[in-house]
């Protein structure tokens, strides 16, 4: 392959490679913005602003307002798993693992005291709008409900609660506990909201026992 080949084939390799350096600040920027303004909040116009691009720029990258909100919501859960569930992987399967989740969740719901939560705030946003960012979240959300369900399985399987638990109550009372503590921590500035957090974990798992 001559020098000039070369060249030109690794001209647009580097075009791409930075496109993607540049989408992923995007939507960098974008989830820092929908944190603090919703997703609702988000714009092509805010965004080129806060990346001190044009408009035509991040409109390359995101042919809609719609296709960023997605991209952010996608983000997020990506974050989220990296942050909650996948360390969580590394402990033994049933209890351990389980409080693992819980504790990685409340220590994420206690970092976004001052940001909020994509999660709660796209279900407000979008609870009652059907459309593709809706769906969005629903998937993820659900994607999350489920994991946390098969850990309280595994739990379960393992004897470690009581054989006829009901896996999908306790993996909603503790989706509830979660609720709870966003709304005491961020709304009311409760300061024993993750104390009463933790204490509701242990009531639900104290039930279950075999």
């Amino acid at each position: 392959m001559t020098a000039v080949v070369r060249r030109r084939t690794a001209a647009p390799a580097r075009a791409a490679h930075k496109g993607q350096q540049t989408k992923a600040a995007i939507i960098d920027a974008a989830l820092a913005l929908a944190s603090q303004v919703g997703l609702e909040g988000l714009s092509i116009g805010a965004i080129a602003e806060v990346m001190q691009m044009s408009k035509s720029g991040v409109f390359a990258h995101f042919g809609s307002r719609e296709e960023l909100q997605i991209s952010v919501v996608r983000e997020y859960h990506d974050r989220f798993e990296r942050e909650v569930f996948y360390p969580a992987l590394q402990e033994p399967r049933g209890l351990p693992r389980l409080r693992k989740l819980f504790d990685n969740w409340m220590r994420q719901t206690s970092a976004e005291i001052d940001s909020g939560c994509i999660y709660i705030s796209g279900a407000v946003e979008f609870d009652d709008r059907p459309g593709p960012v809706r769906d969005a979240l629903v998937e993820t959300v659900n994607t999350w409900q489920a994991a946390i369900h098969r850990a309280v399985q595994l739990a379960i399987a393992e004897k470690h609660l009581k054989a006829d638990a009901d896996a999908a109550q306790i993996a909603f009372e503790i989706h509830g506990l979660i609720l709870a503590l966003h709304y005491e921590a961020r709304f009311l500035r409760n300061p024993m909201g993750l104390q009463r957090a933790r204490q509701g974990f242990d009531n639900i798992l104290a039930r279950n026992l075999p």
